[in-house]
């Protein structure tokens, strides 16, 4: 079962507050520069990480002197701008040793429900990865409400695992990992090496609420477990005060506890795709577009002989035969009026219609589901 995680090329690694601030001492540099330099090797071996960094709000904090995580909202968004800047400058000193750039996405969970949002975060990060860079991931405290956080960054690194397809989580915490029982109140618990992600009978394992400074606590590492294996990435909770546990993770060391998912990425989000999207219109292809999709491309604007229906970029879209039936279905990344003004036309040629190039595909294969068969579609209106 290892394998899983040795075997993934696409990794988010979360880190905690208690890790990244020694345990609300300050920012813990040597732990950063140890986490930068193990990412570094990874990265030096073709792996694409994607790091969802804890701590601004811990970093604040020590900055303005607090020894108590406060309740009121604007207090704790005070202390996550104040804490921020040390924690990406920290950051950024500590991978460029390597020779990696680094780049700071804050999001919030509007971000990541409003499909749009979703697009473009997704096209960012992912091109972010192909470039070489480290995006470092937290939530946006500083603008956050009580209705849109995500209340604790294992949902977020969850939550990006699924967004980017990521086909590990590692999520390091201060403890060894998922034990039977709370190993701080019974000396008597073991540790789980592995189990399967969506077994219900961990969170009864979980130790309870986080410390002082870190938000979660075990609950949420099994929650989050069970959030990322939805999208087919497996999780790995795992100690991050230990030696080397990322480097010693990749080369499928049994370190921590591994959580692993039932179904691959792809297969979960094809699924996803498939059974859980309203259409809000049509594309109608030529019969080239169509064999296209079915030999698993990206469905070009060329391709479209007819726009049906008024979307807006990231509505889900049924892709149509010419006599009608459905092929396929996915997230567009244009509008209804801007896939009018470019269908049967090049994608050399979309940003001179436009005015702008967002995507050279209408629809890129990793945000569509293909028909094995094609059958009749019912669109809205």
């Amino acid at each position: 079962m290892r394998d899983k995680i040795k075997n993934a090329r696409r990794l988010v690694v979360k880190v905690g507050s208690a890790l990244v601030t020694n345990n609300g001492a300050g920012l813990d540099h040597d732990a950063l520069n140890d986490w930068a330099r193990q990412i570094a090797t990874l990265r030096a071996q073709g792996r694409e990480i994607t790091l969802v960094s804890s701590g601004a709000i811990a970093a604040g904090m020590q900055r303005l002197g607090w020894d108590r995580r406060p309740h009121e909202m604007h207090k704790l968004q005070a202390a996550a701008a104040v804490g921020q800047m040390g924690l990406v400058e920290a950051y950024e000193k500590a991978f460029s040793r390597h020779g990696l750039h680094t780049a700071q996405i804050l999001l919030t969970h509007e971000d990541l429900a409003d499909r749009t949002r979703y697009l473009n975060a997704r096209s960012t990060l992912t091109t972010l990865l192909e470039l070489g860079v480290v995006p470092i991931i937290n939530e946006n405290d500083t603008v956050v409400t009580d209705e849109i956080k995500f209340g604790d960054n294992d949902t977020l690194g969850a939550l990006v695992a699924n967004l980017i397809e990521a086909e590990a989580l590692i999520i390091l915490t201060d403890q060894q990992g998922l034990y039977t029982a709370d190993p701080r109140k019974d000396p008597a618990a073991t540790l789980i090496s592995e189990g399967r992600a969506e077994d219900r009978q961990y969170e009864a394992m979980a130790g309870g609420a986080g410390s002082g400074i870190s938000k979660g606590g075990m609950i949420t590492k099994i929650r989050a477990a069970q959030r990322a294996a939805r999208s087919g990435a497996h999780t790995c909770i795992a100690s991050g005060r230990e030696a080397d546990p990322l480097i010693r993770l990749a080369h499928g060391e049994p370190v921590g506890t591994l959580l692993y998912a039932s179904s691959t990425p792809l297969q979960a989000r094809k699924q996803w795709l498939a059974d859980h999207l309203q259409l809000a219109g049509g594309l109608v292809l030529d019969n080239g577009a169509v064999a296209a999709l079915r030999a698993g491309r990206s469905l070009l604007p060329v391709g479209v002989s007819e726009v049906r229906g008024d979307f807006e970029r990231g509505a889900a879209v049924a892709c149509l035969a010419p006599n009608g039936d459905e092929v396929g279905r996915g997230l567009i990344n244009y509008s209804s009026s801007e896939a009018r003004r470019i269908a049967r036309r090049p994608s050399s040629e979309i940003e001179a219609l436009l005015g702008y190039l967002d995507e050279p595909e209408l629809i890129h294969r990793d945000n569509m589901v293909v028909r094995q068969g094609a059958t009749p579609t019912d669109l809205p209106g």
